[in-house]
């Protein structure tokens, strides 16, 4: 007994020490487990952590609607009731594992904040403002428009059909595959017969059968569906109705959008057309811009020689009707609004019947209708500087370059004037020449052995005080037109003839009598070859030529005289227009008329042409621009009434139309504009632009300075 309880007490202290030795063993053991396995899965272990990262970054974009309101639910309840599911206190099933936003891991840590900091911020997502939808389907709502358009809302009308289908025989499939030509693997010598049921379907026999035939059963009393089962077709068949109706929604806002669509896209493509055309007068700019330098170029190298040649004469300059590129403005001119008449000339007390000024910002030389002094202005400070005495009748044309000016009158004179030299006062010799000029005798023609005519009182008439340069005077009638370039000058005049000049000498070189023209004319365009006139009422032989102009806007007209209208040359190419409304192109070496244009209707007014084109202006309301390579009509530019004046480049063509505004034709646009700001109360009769700056004088006897 002893013995035994001895032993006992000693097996008792035994068996401690062995536990104590089997619980360091299995702690050793799961250390070294937990160490390998540390070790083992390490590499992997950031992976873990950035998903989790980016789980809980998306979790606010991906959350829908249906989640945020389950979320709500969640953080409802008590952050202990959170606790006890995820500590296992009550049963967690897989419906609150989907809908908590939280993350669950394996460990045993507690769900922080930041866990929960899309359930936190439910009151903002829910107070936040949804925007409505735009532009497609508008009113239907985004889940409503899923359903009806998901594949599987196609199911229900599939599955009705599959319930509807009936297990017959002898259904007469065959003969429509033998009537579409597909091969069929049945007896060909099989006969067919056919019956219609009343839903269309086709039933046949195999062939002609021995008895009394069977009557035909309905393939709907075949087969019995039940009252749930209809029913649930007749809901799912209103919803795929409502379906359609969804269909047709988004198919009929997708067509409004589309529509939408086409019309940006249009308004863009106009868009990117008016930039295309600003692109080409861009370039035409840029063609003129590069040509005005090189006519500047050549000026300057001009003027340098003639200095160090110490010459007397005045440089030679192209005119300002030809010169291209832009012309110095002032930095202020930039600052005025376009379109804008910024300054008007008062001083005439009649209609404007010519001007022309040297350059943007300087001096200006106008004319009016009961006036025979021409009037010099300062267009710098809008005064009159001086006045330009010497013709006794009024003033039809001027011309002015650089310090030069030419006149044509009705004296049937031209003077060239000196504008550096108007600025000194001279009216005390005005008397003094009014007698001079009163005892000159009117010219006298000569016949040269060269049968050019020119006038012996043009050889000395020159003034040696004053302005007044030199007296041209050889027609028999008023000079309606001139243009001049370097040292040459043709003038036309009421007399029908043009007259050539060398402003050297002042003598007349050479005349081209229009009407010798006219009855020898050689129509160069499509018209007929008949030296007719061509409108009614033209006096073409040696009667006074004077026809009615139309009414202008006002309502005002006066009896047209100018027999001829406008002149430009440059070289030897002489244009003139005429009252018989024709645009002649002549050959100053010879004096003839090589090409008549004719398509006006009414008297040519005004003219002018470039390397290519001629622009001619007539009282019968229309513009011509006319090839001058192959003399036909380019392009029509109609009006309201008769045109008066003209001007034009590569860009645009400004004209006078017998209305108050200024008419801008843009050539490569092909649009119209007027210019009335600030402008005229009365019809506009002439005008004249370089570059950015436009001066008009109309019927109301003032003179307007324009912004382009």
């Amino acid at each position: 007994m002893a013995s035994g309880s001895k032993s006992k007490p000693a097996g008792d202290r035994s068996e401690p020490v062995h536990t104590e030795d089997g619980n360091s063993s299995s702690s050793a053991s799961r250390s070294n487990l937990a160490f390998m396995s540390k070790t083992l899965l390490a590499p992997f272990a950031h992976k873990k952590a950035d998903s989790t990262r980016i789980l809980s970054d998306l979790a606010p974009v991906i959350m829908t609607p249906r989640m945020v309101n389950a979320a709500a639910t969640v953080t409802s309840r008590s952050r202990g009731s959170i606790n006890s599911v995820l500590n296992g206190s009550s049963r967690m099933d897989f419906a609150t594992l989907g809908r908590a936003p939280m993350r669950l891991t394996l460990g045993s840590r507690r769900v922080t904040s930041r866990d929960l900091q899309i359930v936190e911020a439910k009151e903002e997502l829910l107070s936040a403002e949804v925007p409505e939808p735009e532009g497609i389907a508008s009113d239907v709502s985004l889940l409503r428009g899923f359903n009806a358009t998901i594949p599987s809302s196609d199911r229900n009308r599939t599955r009705r059909r599959q319930v509807r289908n009936v297990d017959t025989r002898n259904v007469g499939l065959r003969q429509g595959l033998l009537a579409r030509g597909m091969p069929d693997d049945g007896e060909q010598g099989e006969e067919i017969q056919n019956a219609t049921s009343e839903d269309g379907a086709i039933v046949v026999g195999p062939g002609k059968k021995k008895g009394k035939r069977r009557p035909r059963e309905s393939l709907s009393t075949t087969k019995l569906l039940g009252k749930d089962e209809l029913s649930r077709q007749a809901q799912e068949i209103i919803r795929d109705k409502e379906n359609l109706h969804v269909r047709r929604s988004l198919i009929t806002s997708e067509i409004a959008e589309v529509d939408s669509k086409i019309v940006a896209l249009s308004e863009i493509r106009h868009r990117l057309e008016h930039d295309l055309l600003k692109t080409q007068e861009d370039e035409l700019e840029l063609d003129d811009e590069l040509e005005g330098v090189r006519e500047r170029l050549e000026f300057e190298e001009i003027s340098s020689k003639q200095q160090k040649a110490t010459s007397v004469r005045t440089p030679q300059v192209a005119p300002s009707r030809r010169r291209k590129g832009p012309v110095f403005l002032p930095s202020e001119h930039d600052e005025l609004p376009p379109a804008v008449a910024f300054m008007t000339l008062e001083g005439h007390i009649s209609p404007i019947t010519a001007l022309d000024f040297s350059e943007p910002y300087g001096v200006l030389v106008s004319s009016s209708q009961d006036d025979t002094q021409p009037r010099v202005w300062d267009l710098m400070s809008g005064s009159e500087i001086s006045r330009l005495r010497g013709h006794r009748g009024v003033v039809k044309c001027i011309q002015v370059e650089d310090n030069l000016c030419l006149t044509g009158s009705d004296d049937g004179s031209a003077r060239l004037w000196n504008l550096g030299a108007v600025e000194d006062d001279w009216e005390h010799a005005s008397l003094s020449d009014v007698a001079e000029e009163d005892g000159d005798q009117d010219g006298e023609l000569v016949e040269k052995p060269n049968s050019i005519r020119c006038s012996s009182s043009s050889r000395a008439s020159t003034d040696s005080d004053g302005p007044c340069l030199r007296r041209l005077e050889g027609h028999s009638k008023a000079v309606t037109a001139l243009y001049f370039e370097d040292d040459c000058l043709v003038t036309g005049a009421s007399d029908k003839t043009l007259r050539q000049w060398d402003l050297t000498t002042g003598q007349c070189v050479l005349t081209m009598d229009i009407l010798w023209a006219i009855s020898h004319s050689s129509i160069g365009a499509a018209g007929a070859s008949s030296p007719a006139p061509l409108f009614p009422g033209l006096a073409a032989a040696g009667a006074n030529f004077a026809v009615p102009t139309p009414p202008c806007a006002d309502g005002s007209w006066e009896m047209y005289q100018d027999f001829v209208g406008a002149v430009q040359f440059w070289g030897y190419a002489l244009v003139s227009g005429s009252g018989d409304g024709a645009v002649r192109m002549w050959d100053m070496r010879t004096g003839q008329a090589h090409r008549t244009l004719a398509g006006h209707t009414g008297p040519v007014t005004c003219l002018q042409f470039d390397e290519i084109h001629i622009a001619s202006g007539s009282l019968d309301k229309s513009i011509r621009i006319w090839d001058v390579r192959t003399g036909s009509t380019f392009e029509t530019i109609k009006y309201d009434h008769g045109v008066t004046c003209l001007q034009f480049d590569s860009r645009k063509v400004v004209a006078a139309t017998g209305e108050n505004s200024i008419k801008i034709y843009n050539r490569t646009t092909m649009q119209h504009s007027t210019l009335t700001t600030n402008g005229h109360t009365r019809p506009v009769q002439r005008l004249r632009y370089m570059d950015r700056y436009l001066v008009s004088g109309g019927r109301d006897a003032t003179v307007k300075v324009w912004t382009l």
